[in-house]
């Protein structure tokens, strides 16, 4: 028995969504390069902060926040850049996407600033230590390095950003009430011994003494 979607009226082609969103004006369908011009190079080596993007071989997407200084994603030339892959808790969950099915999307940030710089492309695992070697910090390589080879590249205007107010503070919702992550991180892996405070100090210790 075929079971109903999850969600009513319901579109399901190019046409219906075109019917209703409209076509988009000049600018916006002449915007994307498919190199890294000067620009986006200024961007990236301005960023602190991106949104790493990949699906498996089922189809099934995964979005992970990758940071650190800026600068930390190196633009090797227009068409290729790395970011480098550092010690987490060994998930590995977008590494094992690209081994699976390469293509990536990445959104760049900085903080204050609307317009974010959208990449996409196809990307590779690399241990190459010509490129780890030179993304070292506070003495440590990073394990590998998520080489992309660059297809796309445009600006996406600051709707959203203007919209939710992220970068203004008066705005920031107040969170004394939400629960802390160790407390989610307790109930969601739902383990025996595993309590709010052991997870608590397990972060503490990871973001003070395992940042890279």
């Amino acid at each position: 028995m075929k079971s109903e979607p999850p969600f009513k009226h319901l579109i399901h082609s190019i046409a219906e969504l075109r019917e209703v969103a409209g076509e988009p004006g000049e600018l916006a369908k002449n915007k994307v390069i498919t190199y890294l011009d000067q620009n986006c190079v200024e961007y990236i080596n301005h960023s602190p902060f991106l949104v790493l993007s990949t699906v498996n071989q089922f189809g099934e997407c995964d979005a992970s926040p990758r940071g650190d200084q800026p600068g930390f994603v190196h633009v090797l030339d227009s068409a290729r850049l790395i970011i480098p892959e550092r010690k987490g808790n060994r998930r590995m969950d977008s590494i094992q996407n690209i081994l699976l099915q390469p293509s990536v999307g990445l959104l760049f940030m900085i903080p204050g600033t609307g317009e974010t710089l959208r990449v996409n492309g196809t990307a590779y695992i690399t241990r190459d230590p010509e490129h780890l070697e030179k993304m070292t910090v506070q003495g440590k390589t990073p394990l590998l390095g998520i080489g992309v080879e660059v297809k796309e590249c445009f600006l996406h205007c600051a709707k959203a950003f203007k919209r939710s107010n992220l970068w203004d503070p008066e705005h920031w919702p107040e969170t004394e009430h939400l629960p802390s992550a160790a407390k989610m991180m307790a109930a969601h892996a739902n383990m025996q011994g595993v309590t709010e405070e052991s997870v608590g100090r397990n972060l503490k210790e990871s973001y003070t003494k395992r940042l890279y």
